[in-house]
């Protein structure tokens, strides 16, 4: 399903460079089309998310969870808003599943080397 933010036609664009703002979105674009390679290759090695109910720590876990487990992987993210500082980004937005309703509301706070996306602390709301 194309991502539902700017130019969310199709199929994402290529990096043009790496800072944190297009990495966040990019790891949107690929997580959304089920793009594992793409979203594996977005992310360190030994990067690691913590969020609400669990911790995923390294890339490869996180990818597998994301591909394997999730318990919907038809769904959106509809980016509000963004917030670029330093080396990282936060970012405002809902999850939709695949007939538009929301399923909860999330600020997403993203770590970056400048390459690679690092750390990610997601604080979610349900609607």
């Amino acid at each position: 399903m194309p991502s539902r933010r700017e130019g969310g036609e199709g199929e994402a664009a290529p990096l043009a460079d790496s800072d944190p703002t297009a990495l966040a979105r990019a790891y949107y674009d690929a997580l959304d089309a089920g793009e594992y390679d793409r979203l594996r290759s977005l992310l360190d090695p030994d990067f690691v998310q913590r969020r609400p109910d669990r911790t995923f720590e390294g890339r490869d876990r996180f990818v597998a969870f994301m591909r394997d487990e999730r318990p919907n992987t038809d769904t959106t993210h509809v980016v509000d808003r963004v917030y670029p500082s330093g080396p990282g980004v936060a970012v405002r937005g809902r999850l939709l599943d695949a007939d538009g309703e929301e399923l909860f509301a999330f600020v997403d706070a993203f770590d970056s080397d400048g390459e690679t996306l690092t750390a990610l602390e997601t604080y979610a709301a349900e609607s």
